[in-house]
């Protein structure tokens, strides 16, 4: 069975960081790209950062400079299915449930996302 599962959510003063993890799972091919989105209460989801198998990334501008996505060590046979998001300088409006998501196009294309987990920022 076929699992994205976040982790590393919670609630931080304002200026301050998290790291959040993201793992997939299951019997499949290794994701083109993954990324991590957001949704705040009342908004529509939007997209945070991306990262795709090359290793190129992308990011909104409101957290250009403060957040970083990354993976392990790419040499590292299960590297490709795992992500992470290190979040600094922390705002009361980055306050949202972060998605993670895993996408692979053409042959045995999948788009599978997590469940969420929620970061609050607030002192």
């Amino acid at each position: 069975q076929v699992q994205v599962v976040e982790s590393g959510g919670g609630l931080v003063q304002p200026g301050g960081s998290l790291r959040l993890s993201c793992v997939l799972s299951g019997s499949i091919f290794s994701p083109h790209a993954m990324g991590w989105y957001r949704q705040a209460p009342g908004k529509e989801r939007e997209v945070v950062a991306t990262i795709n198998g090359g290793n190129t990334t992308n990011y909104a501008d409101s957290v250009q400079g403060r957040f970083t996505i990354f993976r392990d060590d790419i040499f590292r046979d299960d590297a490709k299915n795992k992500v992470y998001l290190r979040m600094n300088s922390l705002r009361r409006e980055d306050t949202a449930v972060y998605y993670c998501n895993a996408q692979r196009a053409g042959f045995n294309s999948y788009d599978y996302w997590g469940q969420g987990t929620q970061v609050t920022v607030s002192s």
